[in-house]
């Protein structure tokens, strides 16, 4: 009878003992996938930043048109 008591005893520590190890494990997946998740919001807006500056230059002459065209109206009232 104790060896049946030894062996469940051994087997539900094992089982406890893979569950605690399951759960740091899921712990580190969730803390390196908010990780990717950071890098990967760092790479869009670095993007964002790099097309906003290539618009910027590329319409300079339209917009400081348009700027002085509305500085004009304005200074014609």
């Amino acid at each position: 009878m104790n060896t049946m008591t030894d062996v469940a005893g051994k087997v539900w520590s094992w089982a406890v003992c893979q569950s605690i190890r399951a759960r740091q494990h899921a712990g580190e997946l969730l803390q390196e996938e908010s990780a990717q998740g950071t890098t990967e919001y760092a790479i869009l807006v670095g993007v964002l930043v790099v097309i906003a500056i290539i618009a910027i230059v590329a319409f300079k002459g339209k917009v400081q048109d348009l700027w002085n065209a509305i500085s004009e109206g304005i200074n014609s009232l």
